[in-house]
């Protein structure tokens, strides 16, 4: 067996734009109104696949290649390390370079190390990676036993204290407030919190969330911080705004003072990290803070077919609760696909073989094996498949383990690799090797026990072997990129990387639970094990809780751009008893199950102005427009075609065929005096949705998606006489 072929690292650099307004160029509608927004407060609502990032990141280059933003002045603040890279690396591309990309903990970090000798004297206390070994230690202390998961659980709700300003005497209370289920007694976690808190202090150290805090304290404390602070960056950008939490808006709100050049983007639907502390409450609140406040909606998807984007929205429509107010109904802009598949198996490991089978076939077929992902809500649920993918010879990686760069097969090989560049003129390995890939393989086969083959089964000897492959994959597409690059070259690449923690593609399918997909896309995704228990999973009693399972399972969907296939199991292990029923979540969706009463559709995409100087609870509600629904069976249109149709693409026609071939004949008269093509008068789905609708007044006429005041003004006329069955002599005018 060997690996899949592997995608390019190092893709072909598109040119940078040659001047502001050539930033603009390929954003759809709204994407532009987000990019030419550039003052004051902006929330950008933006739906799966909607192209969030390439809109702020126009933005922020727009403004700057306009002379409108200062590229020190910004800072645009995202979640995760790799987010912010990418984010980066866009900006380079559009001539934005200077641009401060961080995450919230990264841009802390570096006011707090600038300031701390000014704010408090001496040195930064030193920063843990890893909070559970003080955790541990604070726990002895007390004489407290707790087995591995309980140190976990109780290292998480010390975080979950600590980004909602928790104190630790609160801390009964506000678990109780918030519905949390503690892993031990509240008032032994409230203990054994403020020991760990005092352990901290006794040796000198913070950990994440106090980075956070004590930024909060010094510029709370200090004005002239603040201040110098202030005039450093006074335009902010913040991502995934849905995912907040009230220790970072604090933040953010004393990063801003009492400017408003903020604009954040956000999706209430994806709201699925309420056990760290984020809430969306900022985001669904952000117009009554900023009455002034431009929010703009994008709707469409660019990533999934409509087949997906259609289940996606119908898990939306049965959701209840706060966030699923403010959903919005995707459009996808991809052509048709295959329908999503539903699989029924008789326990995990048949489901599990199932899923590997099919994967095994997709590759064979020529789909990428990193263009395959398996998606599952819990990480214990890994290990079966990892079996099965290794018995089907399947290529895989493990998403949301131990970080890259911090494994020990990558730093051993990182130092192997380094001692080659320094010293490979004595190394007896290269001596018949010159290229850099052929140098790494050697290195790595030498000292890693790297093989051209994978291993036989699954676990950590594979998880060793898939890491290595991956540094050779790297070497290979470093020396595509940049030929003659050397081995000092590529651990120069290794050290930039790791120090972004970007780390290189892994040639194989993904598997990773839904809380690690997030943000993440493949070709062909599986969603196993979505039965009741597991999705929702079994300690989701509230209805809020259910509805954030709801969530990630619509999380879950969006990540699949053209194959989605959704199974369960009814037991189990095999011979168990058939207690497990799909999830209610699908009730509806899957073929063969009665519909429930959903609600009304979504918010469309769209843009609303902000009334300046005005009170916020002066500001009126806009009305929201009527979904597109079939005129025939009245589901919600999603596909683009279909909504020009008004009706779904199966559901009958009533089209008038004389009238449809009256209007193209005019249409080539029209396009022919313009010198354009026909498509540019009207498009074949407009003409068809007019001779289907028959529309008899410039309103009716205006309803017909494709039908824009501009070809209203100038073709309207026409259009209505030759459906009222008129000649075109002369001029006509519209009433």
């Amino acid at each position: 067996m060997t690996a899949a072929t592997h995608s390019p690292l190092f893709p072909q650099v598109p040119a940078v734009p040659d001047s502001a307004d050539a930033v603009l160029e390929g954003l759809d509608p709204e994407q532009r109104e987000v990019a030419t927004a550039l003052r004051g407060p902006v929330c950008v609502l933006a739906g799966a696949g909607t192209g969030k990032t390439r809109a702020i990141t126009h933005r922020i280059a727009y403004g700057v290649r306009s002379g409108i933003l200062q590229p020190a002045s910004v800072l645009a603040v995202t979640f995760t390390n790799r987010a912010a890279g990418e984010m980066r690396g866009r900006l380079r591309q559009l001539g934005a370079q200077g641009v401060q990309a961080r995450t919230f903990h990264s841009a802390a970090l570096r006011q707090l190390q600038y300031f701390w000798p000014k704010a408090v004297g001496g040195s930064l206390p030193r920063l843990v990676d890893r909070k559970i070994q003080l955790v541990a230690d604070a726990a002895a202390g007390l004489g407290t036993r707790l087995d591995r998961g309980e140190l976990r659980d109780v290292t998480g709700e010390i975080e979950w204290c600590k980004v909602t300003q928790t104190i630790p005497a609160d801390y009964p209370y506000a678990a109780a407030k918030a519905g949390r289920e503690a892993p031990r007694d509240p008032t032994e976690i409230a203990h054994l919190y403020a020991a760990y808190e005092d352990l901290k202090r006794d040796r000198a150290v913070i950990d994440f969330e106090d980075v956070l805090l004590l930024t909060v304290a010094v510029l709370q404390d200090r004005q002239d911080i603040a201040e110098q602070v202030r005039a450093q960056y006074q335009h902010f950008v913040v991502d995934e705004y849905q995912d907040v939490s009230p220790l970072q808006q604090r933040l953010l709100d004393l990063w801003l003072g009492d400017r408003e050049d903020l604009c954040v983007v956000g999706d209430a639907s994806q709201t699925i990290y309420s056990f760290t502390g984020a809430t969306p409450d900022h985001l669904l609140d952000f117009r009554a803070r900023h009455p002034g406040a431009t929010v703009v909606k994008l709707v469409r998807d660019y990533r999934s077919t409509p087949q997906v984007v259609r289940l996606a929205n119908g898990l939306l429509a049965q959701a209840h609760g706060r966030a699923a107010d403010h959903r919005l109904e995707l459009v996808s802009q991809r052509p048709s696909g295959p329908e999503p598949g539903y699989t029924e198996y008789t326990d995990e490991p048949a489901e599990a073989e199932g899923a590997a089978r099919r994967i095994r076939e997709l590759i064979d077929a020529g789909v990428p094996a990193a263009e395959i992902a398996v998606l599952f809500r819990t990480n214990s649920q890994s290990e079966t498949y990892e079996q099965a993918l290794a018995d089907a010879a399947v290529p895989y990686q493990l998403r949301g383990a131990e970080r890259f760069f911090d494994r020990p097969e990558v730093r051993k090989a990182g130092l192997a690799l380094r001692g080659a560049a320094r010293f490979g003129g004595n190394d007896s390995r290269l001596d018949d090797v010159v290229d850099l890939p052929s140098q790494v393989r050697a290195v790595l086969s030498g000292e890693g026990g790297w093989t051209i083959q994978p291993p036989a089964g699954s676990g950590a000897v594979r998880e060793r072997w898939e890491s290595l492959t991956a540094l050779v994959n790297l070497a290979q597409d470093l020396a595509a990129a940049r030929p003659g690059a050397t081995l000092a070259d590529f651990v120069a690449e290794l050290d930039e990387r790791a120090a972004a923690q970007h780390a290189p593609t892994v040639q194989g399918v993904t598997l990773a639970s839904l809380h690690a997909a997030k943000g993440l896309e493949w070709d062909a995704v599986f969603l196993v094990g979505v039965a009741e228990g597991m999705l929702p999973i079994t300690y989701a009693r509230t209805d809020e809780q259910i509805e954030e399972e709801r969530r990630l399972l619509y999380v879950g969907v969006t990540r699949a751009r053209e194959r989605l296939h959704v199974s369960w199991s009814l037991s189990r292990s095999p011979g168990g008893r058939h207690n497990r029923r799909p999830s209610r979540f699908l009730d509806g969706l899957r073929p063969g199950t009665t519909p429930t009463v959903g609600r009304s559709a979504g918010s469309v995409g769209g843009v609303e102005r902000g009334i300046r100087g005005v009170d916020a609870t002066a500001v009126p509600r806009r009305a929201q427009r009527t979904p597109a629904r079939c005129r025939v069976c009245g589901r919600t249109l999603t596909d683009a075609g279909e909504m020009k149709l008004m009706r779904c693409e199966d559901c009958p026609s009533d089209m008038d065929e004389g009238l449809y071939e009256r209007l193209r004949e005019w249409r080539a008269v029209q396009a022919a005096n313009s010198g354009q093509p026909d498509f540019c008068v009207f498009t074949d789905r407009t003409l068809m949705a007019i001779a289907e609708n028959r529309p008899d007044s410039p309103a009716e006429l205006s309803r017909i998606p494709g039908v824009l005041s501009r070809k209203l003004r100038s073709y309207g006329a026409e259009v209505l006489a030759i459906c009222a069955g008129q000649e075109l002599d002369g001029e006509i005018a519209v009433d």
